[in-house]
């Protein structure tokens, strides 16, 4: 009777983490959409936070269900979220830059270097 104390205690505490790191992750990401300056940035932020925060939260949920018919459930979609959410930004990326926008990049200025390059300072 008390090891079974214990372990639901474990899976509680297993499972409350997982789902709150995944919280975290997900508003990180909406955080990042409002905060990041360009498209392409914000859909590298979004992806990526969206993808682990979904995972986080659905392998909460599998430790909270036990060895079920509902883990089955939960890993499928797991593996359709893994699957489909880099692809659509993939996707979406191609389309954009498709469509004629264009990442911006932070290039240093070159004539400064070549100004320092000839003036032989460093």
């Amino acid at each position: 009777m008390f090891g079974g104390e214990i372990y639901e205690t474990i899976v509680w505490l297993i499972s409350g983490g997982l789902l709150i790191s995944g919280s975290i992750f997900a508003i990180i990401g909406g955080i990042g959409i409002c905060r990041l300056p360009e498209f392409f940035s914000r859909m590298h932020g979004a992806g990526l936070t969206d993808t682990m925060g979904a995972g986080l939260i659905l392998a909460g949920l599998m430790v909270q269900a036990g060895l079920s018919l509902v883990t089955f459930k939960l890993v499928i979609i797991l593996f359709f979220v893994l699957v489909t959410s880099p692809s659509s930004c993939h996707a979406l990326a191609r389309s954009a830059i498709a469509h004629g926008l264009k990442p911006q990049l932070d290039v240093p200025n070159s004539d400064n270097q070549n100004s320092n390059q000839t003036s032989g300072g460093e």
